[in-house]
């Protein structure tokens, strides 16, 4: 059930980060990279649940928390070269965190199995 919490919480992510990115001009380079990791946290997500095993599962869920936090780092720097809004950095920073706890929370359920 939580995966499945989870996997929703990072599509809509996804939606957002492409939104974003597509409303950016000139920063080909990092909107692509963005657009990357952004989309790749729930891919993982969704591959995760059809995991051939338990390390399998748990491996593909710290590849989703690996590019939440590539998310978090190009969010960064889109924010210090002014090229995103305050609120919007602030609110797409927050998700992006809420999704690395539920990660985190995930892996650690899993391990303890």
């Amino acid at each position: 059930m939580q995966e499945s919490i989870l996997l929703n919480i990072s599509i809509e992510f996804s939606v957002k980060i492409i939104s974003l990115c597509e409303s950016i001009k000139g920063k080909t380079a990092i909107t692509n990279q963005l657009i990357r990791s952004g989309t790749s946290i729930g891919a993982n997500i969704h591959e995760a649940q059809y995991g051939n095993s338990k390390p399998d599962f748990i491996s593909k869920l710290h590849i989703a928390l690996k590019e939440a936090n590539e998310t978090k780092y190009w969010l960064i720097v889109l924010s210090k070269t002014n090229s995103l809004e305050a609120n919007k950095f602030d609110m797409l920073s927050n998700e992006c965190e809420k999704i690395k706890a539920m990660l985190i929370k995930s892996i650690n359920t899993a391990k303890g199995r």
